[in-house]
């Protein structure tokens, strides 16, 4: 229903007695200020805008449609002069929309949604009203918020009588952007879908398509990632942007970045996820340069558990292939959140074996996190992941104060996550068991001295060449 004392049970009356508050009524904008007492809303009576995301959803619901008979329907008497024009096109009361404009009401009054009375007119199919609006100079091609003209509205409901009327008055179907995902039946657009306008970005922000930038959604501060209108014309970046969103939509994980929605159906497309302000784990590891060992096991079971979750997906598992501190987040409460995932494409080439469709689009973007075989495009396994977590966990407790006494328990995992064979490394439910018993011990403190074995992988020009350097840690702690 509409704010501000819109009411449900309404009482029929006569167009010329619901005129009786004429002397009252002005022109005025849909705007109207609040100090009138009658602030314009968004108008829910009868059917909605043909390109309204949340309509072609079934949210929203006509007061009609809800049980009341139309013959109860009247004008609230609290209605501003745009809102009853608005109300008299929905009823097909035509005396009484006339009586409104002769009284000074503007026939192009809008609400908040940008809707006239003949948007509303030709919803309903109402073809007097809609004769009497043009002949007041109604705008034919006035949009609303979504795009939408009144033929539009004609066509999509079916009412071929008012499309004809306003073809004849010049009225033309908007050219809508065709999107990559576009769907021809209202009632296939997804669940997940946005409305655009909903999506505000910083006034003079420089927008980057392909990137993810800090957005307002519904006054929540948001992460969203825009493909432009050259990106949709991308074939590469249009797929790319396809399987990273359906990655995003079927997972949910305390873990893991939570997905919020997504703009399909206009240009530019959108991916909307939660925002995280607080810093990413490489920040943090540059800032405080060394991390106590509770803070590194407990980072560590996040990491391992938000994986553990990615891998068993069904039916196949999500491999990140580009886990990285700048790829994890830390959230308000302390805990970390993996992102980052999605964005690299697979084929399958055994059942228990992958190789990138993107690699050369991606090698530019790989780290000393990233496993040998994806440098060399081999066909490879979740356990690459396994091998940037070693780093990421080296990384954590190199230079860590405070370690536990069997640190070198930790030192081995690390050690077998860098093993160059695949098969040889440890899974992510594994490496939970084994910090979880390395954290239950965490209480005991001591010191070590290990060499390790620190996997590094460059890339120069078309050459792949796999170093390896012995780096030696002795850290020690009071007892």
């Amino acid at each position: 229903m509409a704010a501000n004392g819109m009411k449900v049970a309404l009482h029929r009356q006569v167009s010329g007695g619901s005129m009786k508050h004429n002397s009252e009524l002005r022109r005025q904008a849909s705007l109207e200020s609040p100090r009138t007492g009658r602030a314009t809303s968004r108008f829910l009576f009868g059917r909605q805008s043909s390109m309204d995301p949340n309509r072609r959803r079934g949210r929203s619901q006509s007061p009609v449609g809800s049980g009341t008979a139309a013959e109860d329907l009247s004008v609230p008497d609290n209605l501003d002069a745009t809102m009853q024009l608005l109300f008299f096109a929905c009823q097909g009361d035509a005396l009484g929309v006339e009586g409104l404009l002769r009284s000074g009401v503007d026939v192009n009054s809008i609400n908040l949604d940008g809707r006239t009375a003949l948007h509303i007119a030709a919803c309903e199919g109402h073809r007097d009203v809609v004769r009497i609006l043009l002949s007041w100079k109604a705008n034919i091609d006035a949009r609303d918020r979504w795009g939408s003209t009144a033929v539009a509205d004609a066509k999509f409901y079916g009412h071929s009588k008012v499309y004809d009327l306003l073809k004849i008055h010049g009225a033309k179907i908007p050219r809508t952007k065709r999107t990559p995902m576009m769907v021809s039946v209202p009632g296939e657009i997804p669940e997940y879908e946005l409305n655009p306008g909903e999506v505000q970005f910083r006034r003079g922000c420089d927008v980057t398509p392909g990137m993810y930038h800090i957005a307002k959604w519904n006054g929540t501060k948001v992460s969203v990632k825009i493909l432009d209108r050259d990106g949709c014309s991308d074939q590469e970046a249009a797929n790319s942007f396809r399987h990273e969103l359906t990655v995003l939509e079927k997972v949910r994980h305390p873990n893991v970045v939570q997905f919020v929605g997504a703009v399909t159906q206009s240009i530019p497309m959108m991916i909307v996820s939660e925002l995280h302000e607080e810093k990413d784990l490489s920040v943090c590891i540059q800032k405080k340069g060394k991390l106590n060992a509770h803070k590194v096991l407990r980072y560590g079971l996040d990491i391992a558990r938000g994986m553990t979750y990615l891998h068993q997906c069904k039916p196949d598992p999500i491999i990140h292939c580009d886990l990285k501190p700048k790829h994890i987040f830390l959230d308000s409460g302390g805990q970390l959140k993996i992102a980052g995932f999605g964005v690299t494409r697979v084929s399958k080439i055994r059942p228990d074996k992958v190789r990138l469709i993107n690699h050369g689009a991606l090698v530019d973007s790989f780290s000393y996190h990233t496993a040998p075989e994806l440098y060399r495009n081999d066909a490879f396994d979740s356990s690459v992941d396994a091998y940037s977590f070693g780093f990421i966990l080296y990384e954590m407790v190199e230079g860590s104060v405070r370690t536990p006494e069997d640190s070198g328990h930790t030192i081995r995992l690390v050690e077998e996550c860098w093993h160059p064979q695949a098969m040889a490394r440890p899974t992510f439910s594994e490496i939970i068991i084994r910090l979880d018993k390395i954290y239950n011990n965490c209480d005991r403190q001591g010191s070590w001295k290990e060499s390790l074995k620190l996997w590094c992988v460059s890339s120069r020009s078309s050459k792949r060449i796999i170093k390896c350097r012995s780096v030696k840690s002795r850290i020690h702690t009071e007892p």
